[in-house]
């Protein structure tokens, strides 16, 4: 029986020790790497952590601004025994206003159509109520048509809305209403007044401060409500027309438009 020989492998000290000083090496690189990634998540200690000691402010900014745009509306009103009748009718007298409107310096984009209908008209009769008291539909049957189309108009120059608006009338239309006056950059302001609103916080954040003995440290909370403008001098008119020679034009005073922002910030202190 032959015996099983068993060998014996001996490392050479020169290999473990090369062993050694590689796995020294991947030790202290990987440690390196931790003590780097540690250092860099410093300067973002905080930055999730919820304040807990704060103060909340509120804060109004205004603006006040001269309007210089003037929008109304106009409608034309016909009837005709059939449809085609009453178009070519309403057509006639909307055509005739925006041509004028037109001839008075109004752009094509700042005349809109905002509404157009065609309703048939009817005629009720041979109601016969009966001793009940009951009276069952009548017949009924139609005896025209009525066609209308309401267009808004802006006017840029407001010096001229009056007398846009007298000559109008004098064109055809049937009825002139919602004259209002705003501001074309109301954007720009509405930001002029949120930076008021903030620097007003800002400033009864720091009193505030003072008065509790304690600093301002950052922001950690705002809310912004309201805006837009107010008419100090809205015109308004809502009046049926005839065609005929104009009308002494209406003076349209403008105002002033006052935009507001409040806001409500909150601080974190210390």
């Amino acid at each position: 029986m032959e015996t099983e020989r068993k060998e014996l492998h001996i490392v050479p000290p020169k290999r473990i020790e090369q062993f050694g000083v590689f796995a020294l090496s991947m030790l202290g690189l990987f440690l390196l790497v931790a003590a780097l990634a540690q250092l860099k998540g410093l300067q973002y200690i905080g930055s999730g952590v919820a304040a807990t000691n704060t103060i909340s402010v509120s804060g109004t900014g205004d603006v006040f601004a001269i309007p210089d745009t003037a929008t109304f509306t106009f409608t034309v009103d016909e009837t005709g025994a059939d449809v085609a009748t009453a178009q070519s009718k309403a057509t006639t007298k909307a055509n005739a206003v925006i041509d004028y409107l037109k001839g008075q310096g109004i752009a094509d984009i700042d005349i809109q159509t905002s509404d157009y209908s065609i309703n048939p008209q009817y005629q009720y009769s041979g109601v016969v109520c009966l001793p009940s008291g009951y009276c069952p539909p009548g017949k009924q049957s139609i005896t025209g048509y009525e066609v209308s189309q309401t267009t808004t108009v802006k006017v840029r120059d407001t010096s001229k809305a009056g007398a846009i608006l007298s000559g109008v009338g004098s064109k055809g239309a049937s009825n002139v209403s919602g004259l209002s006056l705003t501001v074309s950059n109301e954007n720009v302001l509405e930001a002029q007044a949120r930076g008021k609103a903030i620097t007003d916080a800002r400033a009864k954040a720091e009193v505030l401060a003072k008065q509790l003995g304690v600093s301002l440290i950052r922001v950690v909370g705002y809310s912004e409500n309201g805006g837009g403008p107010i008419y100090y001098a809205k015109a308004s008119t809502g009046m049926s027309l005839d065609a005929a020679a104009p009308a002494p034009a209406p003076q349209i005073p403008t105002g002033q438009n006052k935009i507001t922002s409040d806001v409500n910030v909150t601080y974190e202190i210390k």
